[in-house]
């Protein structure tokens, strides 16, 4: 088998037609078992992503296994044809957009998750009591939510068809936290410019006003899940301790 990815948790290797995604014993069992149900969930509904195969333990590690999808992502070939940029960042809106215009009842609430996580913060109680009051504040939606959506979970094919990968943090919910998340992640990676053109790009084609988008990104730099290094989580908590847009 070809190692493709191996990172402190996760090894990602790929064996023929199918790609085996194997969690060291540390892992929580519940939640490799939650994201092959995400998938499963979303691959009922139609949307172009790797079909589940199989969920199994071998020597107390537990492994998904999925169909191999041949292909680049789309943050490679944004790396590869940068006079492309432009028309990659719009194909990932509009993936984006169809993404968001689906829903899968069974996920679970994304306004839940976001409560769950700002009360385990470890942020000062008067900063978590703004945070839960911003979320209570929301709109009430129920689209269908990626959680990390970002180029580099879009894999497009040698024929032009593109499948959207890691469903691990799918929940169902208001899809304006999908475009703060994205716009954070372009940040953490230092790519400032793409992150305005994105979120611009993103407001053009939707009608969103951008401070509806700027209400979100509070609430998701204080449920953000991979603050591992101390720069990223610097730059998290600023977010979190924003004044309200004017």
């Amino acid at each position: 088998m070809e190692i493709l990815v191996k990172t402190g948790s996760k090894t990602v290797y790929r064996d023929g037609d199918v790609l085996v995604k194997q969690f060291d014993e540390s892992y929580p069992k519940a939640d490799v078992l939650n994201e092959a149900l995400n998938n499963a969930r979303v691959e009922d509904i139609g949307l172009c992503v790797p079909k589940i195969l199989a969920v199994s333990c071998i020597d107390g590690k537990w492994s998904i296994t999925k169909e191999y999808i041949e292909g680049k992502t789309l943050a490679q070939l944004m790396e590869e044809h940068p006079d492309k940029e432009d028309e990659f960042l719009s194909m990932f809106v509009n993936i984006q957009l169809e993404i968001n215009s689906m829903k899968v009842p069974m996920l679970s609430r994304l306004r839940d998750k976001m409560q769950s996580r700002i009360s385990a913060s470890g942020y000062p109680q008067h900063v978590r009591y703004d945070l839960h009051m911003r979320v209570d504040g929301l709109p009430k939606h129920n689209k269908l939510c990626h959680g990390d959506l970002a180029p580099s979970n879009i894999i497009i094919t040698p024929d032009g068809r593109h499948f959207v990968i890691d469903w691990t943090h799918a929940t169902q919910g208001n899809a304006s936290a999908d475009t703060a998340r994205a716009y954070l992640n372009f940040y953490i990676e230092g790519k400032e410019e793409l992150a305005e053109k994105y979120l611009k790009l993103y407001c053009d084609k939707t009608g969103t006003d951008i401070r509806y988008i700027q209400n979100f990104l509070p609430i998701i730099a204080a449920t953000y899940p991979k603050k591992h290094h101390e720069a990223e989580a610097e730059f998290l908590s600023r977010w979190v301790n924003v004044c309200d847009w004017q």
